[in-house]
């Protein structure tokens, strides 16, 4: 009996992974499979091409990485036909995407030298006749294990930053997206012939497995908390750092002095863009007796209004075809458990589309709200202020991302979010602020990525000491004298011992 081939489900074929639309079943990408060696290779070659890299110094890497900018700048509109081939995603989103992973790499260039350069560091009192220095040097070889829900965005995000700190990097693209992670090695190795600075290995969990064993510096992972804990697992086998960006179910929270049609315009854009397939998107939102039914009736006023489709829709496909099982079955268990559908509801699964949903009156005990649902799907629940708001917010194990909106309080209660991120008054901002760092807490992994707390994520810090004048206070000696320790007790006597 013949397999039935399920549009968007990748299948291995006489050794080459295949990758297709889920909207359409075309074939938009066929990589070769590695093998463990492979991978294995691929490392070795990586380790020779980053001590290259390095040695090109922060003017060389940022010359490079800038034309690599401006390279995937000319040519978004034929990357973001990929990302929409590949995995769905509306053209419009995927532009967006792009532009924002663009921004990532521009800021990773210019700043890596500011902040991972040589400095002289302040010593104290205690050790005034030695001088310090801090310097961050790159790892080496950063593997990255790339997720299919932003697989520009996301995999440069790690990859940039550690290109920028002086390492290589090979790429383990999502199985879903294999074509377009091997569209950005490509694209950078043109600006890049000499060295195989930046690749990529093709294939299943396996190949990810076989990376995490292959010797390489660091791991960035990008995925969910079952898979995250996989991999770090595999990685503590030869104790090698992590750094994971796990599964989310952010909230938002709508204090009875925000701006409603701001929110709820946010609201729509945060929980339903990209099908809702968004590690940050929002899932849940707390919002206070007062404003409550108002706000839901914007909500849904602007969700009805938006089109699900293949081409030129507002909702493209669910990526992944065995998520319409999850989604699913967290809407039957909703509507179950006496919650109501206010849009949508149990008929909006249409393989493989899912219209978009929102629920009210969800028991907080529900699949709906305390697993990860990847789709187009909101619950709204009813809270009497904004500290049960956060009580629920902060009641999951996960801990990503989140937003506020509101005046007086909003940026008091956002700091108040048990997250590594928030967004005031928006959502999903702080990704593309490449100013900031990005990561979570909890489920939500470790780590960061973005900003400066993301290029130091890539260079291990690296302290030295100088003499620079003979020690007043000698301590660290076999020559010390009986006077030398009794002047030590008396410094610090006199300079830490008053309160």
């Amino acid at each position: 009996m013949t397999a039935v081939h399920v549009p968007g489900t990748p299948v291995i074929e006489d050794g080459r992974l295949v990758s297709t639309s889920p909207a359409t079943g075309k074939e938009a990408g066929r990589l070769p499979v590695a093998t463990p060696a492979d991978v294995a290779r691929a490392v070795d070659r990586a380790r020779a091409a980053g001590d290259w890299w390095a040695g090109l110094g922060f003017g060389g890497r940022r010359e490079r990485l800038l034309r690599w900018r401006s390279l995937l700048a000319r040519r978004i509109e034929p990357l973001a036909e990929l990302v929409h081939a590949e995995g769905g995603k509306p053209v419009s989103d995927a532009i967006v995407e792009i532009l924002t992973a663009i921004e990532h790499i521009d800021w990773a260039a210019r700043n890596a030298p500011r902040v991972l350069g040589p400095r002289k560091v302040r010593s104290r009192l205690i050790l005034a006749e030695f001088s310090g220095h801090l310097e961050y040097q790159p790892y080496g070889v950063v593997g990255v294990i790339g997720p299919w829900n932003y697989p520009v965005f996301t995999p440069i995000g790690s990859a940039a930053y550690a290109l920028a700190a002086g390492n290589a990097v090979v790429l383990k693209p999502s199985e879903y997206t294999p074509a377009v992670g091997q569209w950005l090695v490509d694209a950078f190795a043109e600006v890049v012939p000499e060295q195989p600075v930046f690749t990529a290995v093709h294939g299943l969990g396996d190949v990810g497995a076989a990376l995490c064993r292959s010797g390489v510096d660091k791991l960035a992972f990008t995925g969910s908390t079952a898979t995250a804990k996989k991999v770090m697992a595999a990685c503590a086998e030869s104790l090698t750092p992590v750094l994971l960006e796990a599964g989310g179910k952010d909230a938002m929270i709508v204090d009875a002095d925000a701006d409603l049609d701001a929110a709820a315009e946010a609201c729509v854009w945060g929980a339903l863009t990209n099908a809702g397939q968004t590690c940050i998107g929002i899932e849940r939102v707390y919002a206070v007796e007062p404003v409550f039914d108002a706000f839901v009736g914007k909500v849904v006023a602007r969700a009805e209004r938006l089109t699900v489709g293949a081409e030129g829709a507002d909702i493209g496909p669910i990526t992944m075809p065995a998520q319409l099982d999850v989604i699913r079955r967290h809407i039957d268990d909703a509507l179950a458990a006496g919650g109501r559908a206010v849009l949508g509801g149990a008929e909006a699964v249409q393989p493989p589309y899912v219209h978009p949903t929102v629920l009210v009156d969800v028991p907080e005990s529900s699949a709906a709200v305390r697993e990860e649902t990847f789709g187009p799907t909101l619950t709204i629940s009813r809270v009497r202020d904004a500290d049960e708001a956060v009580r629920r917010a902060n009641a999951l194990s996960y801990g990503l991302g989140g937003s506020v909106f509101g005046r007086k309080r909003a940026v008091a209660i956002a700091r108040r979010l048990r997250s590594g991120m928030a967004s005031v008054n928006s959502t999903l901002t702080f990704a593309g602020m490449s100013t900031l760092p990005f990561g979570g807490v909890g489920d939500s992994g470790f780590g960061r990525i973005h900003g400066e707390d993301g290029l130091r994520e890539f260079g291990r810090a690296k302290s030295i000491t100088r003499r620079r004048a003979r020690s007043l206070l000698p301590s660290m000696t076999f020559e010390r004298t009986p006077t030398d320790v009794a002047r030590l007790v008396k410094a610090a006597k006199l300079m830490y011992g008053r309160r």
